[in-house]
């Protein structure tokens, strides 16, 4: 053969290789994409009351309750501080008091149910069904609110404990986070018992009252109270406060969470004999601390993708079901899933460098700081001391820091967190999931009037701090969700101000939640598959 007729008969082969592999590609990305972000079929109870009680939700007068409810609770200001000293001792928490007595006059039926105060202020209801063989469910959310800082109150457009109604927003300290869960939970099985429902299955209501102050007072007790009287795992699954749904992407997506970072609060001490600042010594306690701190800044944790994390599941479902995400985005989750070049690729296009935040205090013989740390599912506590102790003792060996004193590591606040189980979103143990996911979607379109699958997308979703949950580890199965169905895209350009100045809520979105825990409810009560 001819060089020539060599090298065209190469061109042609190669352009047909091209040409195959450009088409096979197209496939196989065309396929993973509907492979990518499983969607379970909505789930409508067949309960005629569902229907029934979804057209009282809908109507004005009901409306008028939802406000009168949620505004009453926001009154009641059950601020919880970091300072609070114990039960009994500490006036602060009498104001719990207050609202206990305005929720059993504002839910006369829910108040005839099983109620044990435990640790004086938290509330453990039992709704007690009539099948006990029937794995009993949580419901949970808690019932104090962010402290309003006294500077900031001319700064509110409404005052920040008044619940003032503005014909459509609820305003006020609490209106988000989250007297709205546990009001909207209430009101839920306040009508359900108005309307004549009697459960086969136990629902179990948690109430805490210090989530924002670490819940060492109320939920920990709960935790304890629970796994005493219902045992170790012996609920179907757990429904805390947590994310809601929005746009993203052209499409709408609900994004329970289904797992919670870990916490730790670093405490890095450095002790040395001190001294007159006229003759300093080479090596200060703030000096030394300084440049410990700076290490921390110069060797931030690597930022990586995972495929087992639950964001990579989260970035799946948009590239699956977004319609105008970024190609190149959507490419990149495609690829990486079986491409770790393309996974890498995703993480840099994804991530910036992320820095340690600190607090520093010195003292003339001792200086410390606290670094802060958010511990990645994938990771732990022990892995995180581990990496500081190792970034730290290089640079402590370099200043002889052992000649003019010491280096401590340490809990700051012996609160460190374990990364909380992830949830099954698929597989064998994933019925609470499609459960959730089917009520997700039946919500969404009751509300609207909207009929058939994917008007919402259900993807799986992680919180950005931690729940009472993590007191509840011990009484579910790793079956644990954080969502409340709050309409996160409802803002209008107006800023929702959870842990800030003008926190509201607007009443739509409120009676959607109201909505999604009676279908939740009854939804579960006809399962036999958890």
């Amino acid at each position: 053969m001819s060089t020539e007729s060599s090298f065209y008969h190469y061109c042609i082969r190669r352009g047909v290789f091209s040409l195959f592999f450009k088409l096979a590609s197209t496939v196989l990305l065309s396929i993973r994409k509907e492979q990518l972000c499983t969607q379970y079929d909505l789930l409508v109870p067949s309960n005629p009351l569902w229907k029934a009680i979804g057209e009282i939700i809908g109507a004005d007068v009901f409306k008028s309750r939802a406000v009168d409810w949620l505004s009453g609770a926001i009154k009641v200001p059950t601020e919880s501080y970091d300072d609070l000293d114990l039960i009994g001792i500490d006036p602060r928490w009498e104001t719990f008091g207050q609202l206990h007595e305005y929720l059993f006059n504002a839910f006369p039926l829910v108040s005839t149910l099983s109620l044990t105060k435990v640790n004086t202020y938290g509330l453990l209801y039992e709704w007690t069904g009539t099948d006990s063989s029937l794995k009993p469910v949580l419901l949970t959310a808690h019932q104090d609110v962010v402290p309003v800082d006294p500077k900031t109150t001319e700064d509110w457009t409404f005052p920040p404990f008044s619940g003032h109604f503005d014909g459509t927003r609820v305003w006020g300290r609490g209106s988000s986070d989250d007297k709205s869960g546990l009001i909207g939970l209430l009101s839920a099985i306040e009508i359900m018992l108005e309307n004549g429902f009697k459960p086969e299955r136990t629902f179990v209501l948690a109430f805490g009252c210090d989530e924002e102050a670490s819940g060492r007072f109320g939920a920990l007790e709960l935790g304890k109270a629970m796994l005493g009287i219902y045992g170790r795992n012996a609920f179907a699954f757990i429904v805390d406060e947590g994310g809601g749904f929005s746009e993203k992407y052209g499409i709408t997506f609900a994004t329970p969470g289904v797992a919670e970072k870990g916490y730790l609060d670093l405490q890095v001490d450095v002790a040395s004999p001190g001294g007159h600042s006229s003759v300093p010594p080479s090596h200060t306690t703030i000096g030394i601390l300084s440049r410990l701190l700076v290490e921390f800044e110069d060797h931030p944790y690597p930022v990586e993708m995972s495929t087992d994390s639950v964001f990579y599941g989260t970035l799946q479902c948009y590239a699956g079901h977004g319609k105008t995400i970024p190609s190149d985005l959507r490419k990149a989750i495609l690829q990486s899933t079986h491409s770790k070049k393309a996974l890498k690729r995703l993480g840099d296009i994804l991530f910036t460098d992320p820095a340690n935040a600190a607090l520093s205090n010195a003292l003339p013989e001792q200086a410390n700081a606290v670094v802060n740390h958010r511990i990645s599912t994938l990771s732990s506590v022990a892995d995180v001391i581990e990496r500081d102790t190792n970034t730290l003792k290089g640079l402590a060996e370099n200043a002889s820091a052992s000649s003019y004193g010491s280096l401590y590591l340490s809990d700051a606040y012996d609160s460190s967190l374990e990364p909380a189980p992830t949830t099954p979103t698929s597989g064998p143990m994933a019925a609470p999931y499609e459960l959730l996911s089917g009520t997700i979607q039946a919500t969404y379109n009751a509300h609207r009037g909207l009929e058939g699958n994917n008007n919402v997308v259900v993807a799986p979703g992680m919180p950005s701090g931690n729940t009472d949950t993590r007191f509840y580890w011990d009484l579910s199965e790793g079956q644990i969700f954080r969502y409340n169905h709050r309409n996160a895209g409802a803002s209008e350009g107006i800023p929702t101000g959870v842990h800030t100045v003008d926190e509201n809520l607007p009443i739509e979105s409120f009676l959607e939640m109201i909505r999604f825990f009676t279908t939740l409810i009854i939804n579960t009560d006809e399962s036999r598959a958890v």
